[in-house]
């Protein structure tokens, strides 16, 4: 009988242990503001919106997008494989798991640059790491990828090598499949469309 209850005496103990060191390791250091201050004002927290097209296509797993407007909002659009936060929920700890991911670079969008930046600014005060804001939003994102301004004959052959990849993409993202030009096939992006969802997602 003396035993049992040693057993338990040292399993209660232990099991304390561990919830005692457990907040420490989850807990998070939070960022200084001089240093969240530098950040802001250097800009770096910025990608463009032809970056996260061309990871959404490569389907490369070290992204991960944040939709931060309203539930709404995200089921009647949001981009391929984003996971909805809505502003006032980003510092809910129920999102911790999600946001504490030291190996993927997360990126939060919105409609344009604010909420998404203050998402930015909450979640990196708090101590996460890895932090990005899809610069100009989604409205950006239909302006320049989903329907891209053809350049002039005057433009630099950057300008050109641009377009062609957005034009590429905004066919991704809308269905149907890059056409080779005859005259220049070497010229021609091709990209493979993914199967679509039953969630409207990326759409045009």
């Amino acid at each position: 009988m003396n035993l049992k209850y040693s057993l338990l005496a040292a399993i209660l103990v232990l099991l304390g242990f561990v919830l005692l060191i457990l907040p420490a390791k989850e807990q998070l250091s939070e960022t200084n503001p001089e240093v969240l201050q530098y950040e802001l004002g250097e800009v770096t927290h910025f990608i463009s919106v032809d970056k996260v097209a061309e990871r959404i296509i490569n389907q490369d797993p070290t992204l991960l997008l944040i939709d931060v407007r309203m539930a709404d909002d995200y089921l009647k659009y949001s981009l391929p494989g984003a996971e909805n936060i809505p502003l006032e929920d980003i510092l809910n700890p129920d999102w911790a798991d999600l946001l504490g991911q030291i190996d993927r670079d997360i990126v939060f969008y919105s409609n344009a640059d604010v909420y998404a930046e203050q998402a930015w600014m909450f979640a990196r005060r708090k101590g996460y790491k890895n932090l990005f804001v899809m610069q100009g939003g989604l409205n950006n994102w239909f302006g320049t990828i989903i329907k891209p301004i053809e350049p002039t004959e005057t433009s630099s052959a950057k300008d050109i090598e641009t377009y062609r990849f957005r034009k590429a993409a905004s066919i991704y993202f809308c269905g149907g499949q890059a056409v080779v030009s005859e005259a220049n096939p070497q010229d021609a992006i091709v990209i493979t469309r993914k199967k679509k969802k039953s969630k409207v997602e990326g759409g045009c």
